[in-house]
């Protein structure tokens, strides 16, 4: 039986899309976020639980991403409804495509933004803006980029740029050039700050905080801080993976593949903790700083360090470098359908998106300055797109995926697309999906939006 391709291309082997995928995991909030969170949490004791949370629920959850993407050979949208009408359910499924293709637009909208700001400290490295910078003046500088909106809209502008250029490309000369590319430069620029930070006098104190094994701060609160990172790192619930998967070659395991992927982004999220935090202890600064760790707290360490202006570029640019490969797999699910839907080009689907995303992520920029006093529910307009999508979308795709494959699609075809040799493996498999993996994410969607109404 001939190979059913799809429509946009395909990979030209399975570690491209292996790359790929990494690429779209590994972002921003995975290089600042994990590492500290794991630090925070009991160090070793949590990143085994965060490791049996993601073989529980972050990988089947990403296998059924692949296999109905692979299997429908089409946009998200498409797809789904394909898979479905074969497994005789209602066309109506594509609803889930739907959900994780507007999320994709959504929060690129606003992550757009704040890849902004690491264009802005980028350029900051090169000119020598943070040498001998003190925290005071650190934060105040980072105040004024947020309060200046048309600095902030230079940055977005340029940065939706440089993704629609690698989109527009389609999956050969757009995708996969820009992964070859991307993905090596980042495990590069990562390796060289580790290294880096071993000469920093503090590293030991950097791999402790890491690592150390203290079971007293694995609390039931930690274990949901591993069950919804498990979720949110892998990006799924958006329709990236499924769009992915749709160009992944037939003959490639979905079960081993999926694993490579899943371990190649937290070990890229431990090297990046263990090239960061070394730095700050080194000194003396705070390693829970959050997202002002990157853009007040790093800058002071750099700026006083020996090298500190070089090394400071390459941190920046890795984590331009991520932001980069996080953001195309975003837009890739909707401007695939729009090619689907229209006899238009990609560069066109790509125009029309870049616009919609260029606009949303302008009011959104607005949320720091000019329209910071227009709330709802007392959110800005950022911080509404935040939580809309990270609480409610990407969780409720998330779980329709799990029940559609785990309870609505035939079995036969799950067997068929997933070829696992060992019948325990897909029974191991079909158990997670069909009760693990739904519950844990119901747990993530209300216990999410729990903390933030709770009084």
């Amino acid at each position: 039986m001939q190979e059913k391709l799809s429509m946009h291309g395909s990979w030209t082997s399975r570690w491209i899309f292996v790359l790929a995928a990494t690429g779209s995991a590994v972002g921003l909030g995975n290089i600042w976020k994990f590492p500290y969170i794991t630090g925070e949490n009991g160090g070793g004791a949590f990143v085994l639980v965060y490791l049996v949370c993601i073989l529980l629920v972050g990988v089947p959850i990403m296998i059924s991403e692949v296999l109905i993407g692979r299997r429908g050979r089409h946009s998200p949208i498409n797809s789904m409804k394909d898979v479905a009408v074969e497994s005789g359910r209602s066309p109506r499924w594509s609803a889930v495509g739907w959900v994780g293709a507007l999320a994709g637009v959504m929060i690129f909208s606003f992550y757009s933004v704040v890849a902004g700001w690491v264009l802005h400290y980028i350029a900051g490295m090169v000119r020598g803006d943070y040498i001998d910078i003190g925290s005071a003046m650190a934060s105040r500088q980072f105040e004024a980029l947020l309060a200046d909106p048309k600095v902030l809209l230079m940055w977005h502008s340029i940065f939706v740029v440089m993704v629609l250029v690698v989109v527009a490309g389609g999956v050969s000369k757009g995708l996969e050039r820009a992964t070859r590319v991307m993905m090596p430069a980042l495990f590069v620029l990562l390796f060289v700050l580790l290294v880096y930070a071993m000469t920093t006098g503090a590293f030991m104190q950097g791999v402790e905080f890491l690592f150390a094994f203290d079971l007293s701060k694995l609390t039931m609160e930690a274990i949901l801080v591993a069950l919804g990172h498990a979720f949110f790192t892998l990006s799924l619930g958006m329709g990236a993976i499924m769009a992915y998967g749709s160009y992944m070659p037939s003959k490639a395991s979905i079960g081993s593949t999926v694993l490579m992927i899943a371990a190649l982004d937290t070990l890229v999220a431990l090297v990046a903790g263990l090239a960061i935090f070394p730095i700050v202890f080194a000194n003396d600064l705070d390693p829970g700083a959050g997202p002002g760790l990157m853009f007040i707290t790093l800058p002071v360490a750099f700026g006083q360090m020996l090298g500190g202006q070089i090394f400071g570029f390459l941190f920046f640019l890795l984590i331009g470098v991520a932001a980069w490969t996080s953001a195309i797999s975003l837009m890739e699910p909707a401007v695939a359908w729009l090619v689907e839907k229209f006899p238009i080009s990609r560069a066109s689907a790509c125009m029309m998106l870049g616009l919609l995303v260029w606009l949303l992520g302008i009011a959104c920029l607005g949320s720091f300055n000019e329209i910071s006093d227009m709330t709802v529910a007392g959110m800005t307009l950022f911080d509404l797109m935040d939580f809309a999508t990270a609480n409610i979308m990407l969780p409720l795709g998330g779980l329709m995926i799990c029940l559609f494959a785990g309870w609505r699609m035939k079995r036969v075809a799950l067997e068929e697309e997933l070829s696992l040799s060992k019948p325990w493996l897909f029974h191991a498999w079909y158990l997670a999906i069909r009760f693990v993996a739904p519950v844990a994410v119901a747990a993530i969607f209300v216990v999410n939006l729990y903390n933030k109404f709770a009084i």
